[in-house]
């Protein structure tokens, strides 16, 4: 160890049941520690024969978690998480903070192991989502018909609102049980269903399973949602230019996206669902507009998506590197597009897309100097015309694609 942290860091992870389901290492580890940290809740479970010093959790925790360690460096030291330490706990922080070689880690089941034991659940056929430090919204992309998810709660009342949010979505018909304190002495297991829900707290040590169920509106995984889900004032990039640009940008895991001239956010928001490790900033000068992504990005389950008010290209001096970079409006204005460039690492995407003859020629010549790939889309949608169905033109788009190289 660095003089800095502790002679030796192990995280010991508990149960509901406390000490009488700890294993050996666990008990041993406690027992030679000369301090133990945890919550006032963890820090309760364990027997009166452990002599260490017990140091509660400071709120807020993350900004004080270096200086803790710092202040009893060259110590023993144990810290008691919720189960396995490693699954959305706090193992993975120390992990990141001081490092994988000096953390050892002795976890306990999770709270999702357990309640998929108990409702014979397969855990590689469920989504699980953490909801500890989440807003509920981020339930959305994972409500489709017959898939089975397990919510792992903040408090008391994310059940209720976990049922409130399904039964706005159409899936009021959802099966929905509670396990409450799994593996303790209070285990508990409250079932109904969604809509007809009505305990509006339990045991804030709870874990929600719900099997979706309903005649609500089931969306796609992929790019391209419907337009009507989207609340625009008419700057919206329509599905099927949607899902081309999307296709041309490439979302991968953990990759963050700038969208700029973001009009309804549709870029942003469909980067970000495509995988829940995506992140994106929406960059949006009309401060109506701006109100209208977040609102958008809340409904669609992606309430992480960062909206900056603000004109490119001054908006953009301070955002973090991103991997790609959508150019959906100010083409035309000085700056926009080398700003742009400018930020983009070596192998980054850039992709702009055009429906003026002016932005068009922009990006003829960005084309005839860089590179890449330009592509014109024209979509002609189905409309009556009298008692007859024609074909109704909508503007053509011009998509330019470009890997930095």
């Amino acid at each position: 160890m660095t003089p800095d942290h502790p002679a030796e860091l192990t995280v010991v992870g508990i149960g509901a049941d406390g000490w009488p389901g700890l294993g050996d290492p666990g008990r041993n580890a406690l027992a030679a520690a000369q301090v133990v940290f945890g919550g006032p809740r963890q820090l309760a479970l364990l027997s009166e024969s452990i002599t260490a010093e017990r140091v509660p959790w400071p709120t807020p925790l993350l900004p004080a978690l270096p200086g803790l360690l710092a202040a009893h460096a060259g110590r023993l030291c144990c810290v008691l998480a919720s189960g396995d330490p490693m699954f959305h706990g706090i193992g993975a922080t120390l992990v990141r903070l001081v490092g994988a070689g000096r953390v050892r880690v002795l976890p306990h089941p999770s709270s999702v192991s357990l309640a998929a034991a108990r409702l014979g659940w397969a855990l590689a056929d469920v989504d699980v989502l953490s909801l500890v430090t989440a807003p509920v919204a981020e339930l959305h992309p994972l409500v489709h018909p017959g898939r089975r998810v397990l919510v792992l709660s903040r408090d008391g009342s994310t059940p209720a609102q976990v049922a409130a949010l399904l039964t706005a979505r159409g899936y009021g018909d959802s099966p929905m049980t509670v396990l409450s304190s799994l593996g303790g002495p209070a285990e508990a297991i409250l079932a109904g269903t969604a809509s007809t829900w009505r305990e509006d707290t339990v045991d804030p040590l709870n874990v929600v399973a719900v099997s979706c169920a309903g005649a609500g509106p089931a969306l796609p995984i992929v790019a391209g949602l419907p337009d009507d889900r989207y609340e625009s004032d008419g700057q919206l990039t329509k599905r099927e230019v949607r899902a081309v640009t999307l296709a041309a940008l490439g979302p991968q895991p953990g990759e963050l996206l700038w969208d700029v001239g973001a009009g309804s956010g549709s870029i942003a928001i469909e980067w970000m669902r495509s995988h829940r490790a995506c992140r994106a900033i929406a960059v949006e000068s009309s401060p109506q507009r701006a109100a209208r992504i977040a609102g958008n990005a809340e409904a669609l389950g992606v309430p992480a998506l960062r909206v900056v008010e603000g004109r490119a290209p001054d908006a953009l001096a301070e955002l973090p590197t991103p991997a790609a970079i959508f150019i959906g409006g100010g083409l035309t204005r000085d700056g926009v597009v080398e700003a742009c460039l400018a930020a983009l690492p070596r192998g980054g995407r850039l992709v702009a897309n055009a429906v003026t003859l002016e932005s068009e020629a922009v990006l003829a010549g960005l084309y005839a100097k860089l590179g890449g790939e330009l592509t014109r889309i024209a979509v002609n949608r189905a409309a009556p015309v009298g008692g007859f169905t024609g074909w109704r033109a909508m503007l053509p788009v011009t998509i330019w694609a470009l890997v930095k190289p």
